[in-house]
């Protein structure tokens, strides 16, 4: 299995994840043609492509999604929340209804030669989740926008090969910083968005000795910086109650608005 990095941030997300045998996207949160050039990059094309699968309705996750859906007549999976919140964004444009695919939470459906298992995450959207997509012997997740993590998600992601995983903002960076205090106040909250300390202790509790790597995605453009993020994750690591350290498997920062390298499983 692979993973790829098309765009990941507070401005804009999308995720391709796939096999040999076929692709998907998590999120399409850009503009068709970024997302067209970004899977160009790493030689795939958006026609390739098997589904979207939608975590939530906010904008920097469906921004290209009516694009894609109208140009591809790609089908979209999300829960029933997401799509009904999705069909009432007017920026997003008409889409079909025979492309929507509802699902549920912790109930697998096959997509291609993946099976993808939906998890209920803690964000401020209609019934958010994160997802994992795995074959008989490899498995990837994408879990962002969470501003809490509880045990029942930590079991659900043991055995994890390959991890793109949220770590949106710096503490100190956020409170000081210049958004408004009610907007703080929701990043901060156990339905905002994980921060880099606690992305790195959920990671902690992931590892294991056939871990690949992790791809730290949707950060901040105002409140985070890629090297902090980095550093704060691997100190947590190594600080952890974990036999691991931060150094003992590859750390990537997904970028805004550059592709990231195919990263295999």
């Amino acid at each position: 299995m692979e993973l790829c990095s098309i765009a990941s941030g507070s401005s804009g997300n999308c995720i391709c994840v796939g096999t040999s045998g076929s692709h998907l996207l998590v999120d399409a949160g850009i503009s068709g043609k970024r997302i067209e050039t970004g899977l160009n990059s790493v030689g795939l094309k958006t026609s390739e492509m098997k589904a979207i699968l939608v975590t939530h309705e906010h904008i920097d996750h469906i921004a290209g999604l009516g694009v894609l859906a109208r140009r591809y007549g790609l089908p979209i999976y999300g829960t029933k929340g997401t799509l009904d919140a999705v069909m009432k964004v007017k920026s997003v444009g008409r889409i079909d209804e025979s492309l929507l695919r509802p699902i549920v939470p912790m109930r697998d459906f096959t997509v291609g030669d993946m099976t993808v298992r939906p998890l209920s995450i803690s964000h401020d959207a209609a019934d958010p989740v994160a997802y994992i997509m795995q074959t008989q012997s490899q498995k990837i997740g994408v879990i962002t926008d969470l501003g809490k993590y509880d045990d029942a998600l930590v079991e659900s992601l043991q055995d994890i090969d390959v991890l793109l995983l949220e770590a949106n903002h710096d503490v100190r960076m956020l409170q000081t910083g210049s958004y408004p205090y009610p907007l703080k106040q929701r990043i901060l909250s156990d339905r905002g968005h994980l921060s880099n300390v606690l992305s790195g202790q959920l990671l902690g509790r992931l590892l294991h000795d056939k871990f690949r790597a992790v791809v730290l995605g949707h950060l901040s453009q105002e409140n985070n910086l890629a090297e902090l993020a980095y550093e704060t994750v691997r100190l947590e690591v190594s600080m952890g109650e974990n036999p691991y350290r931060g150094d003992d498997f590859p750390i990537y920062v997904a970028k805004r608005s550059e592709p990231s390298q195919m990263i295999c499983a």
